[in-house]
């Protein structure tokens, strides 16, 4: 595997209420290949991760990313700027 790509798949599935299974089934994958994202273990190929960002109606770079993601709360509150 080349560089990793960290990613919020798991915090925006839970806030959104969507299983893995129903994630997996909208996008085409196997629900373990949902685990193995979030888990970090499997790099999502482009069009997976463009289906995925499509089901949650949000731009790919706010669920992927090849820098690790800032806490949420230091960018709502502004810390570690």
């Amino acid at each position: 595997m080349g560089e990793q790509v960290h990613n919020r798949l798991a915090m925006v599935r839970a806030e959104r209420k969507v299983s893995r299974q129903s994630l997996a089934e909208a996008v085409g994958a196997h629900y373990q290949t949902i685990g193995y994202i979030e888990r970090g273990q499997y790099n999502p190929s482009l069009d997976l991760a463009l289906k995925i960002a499509t089901f949650f109606g949000l731009p790919v770079e706010a669920l992927f990313s090849l820098e690790p993601f800032r806490p949420l709360a230091d960018q709502v509150y502004g810390r570690n700027q």
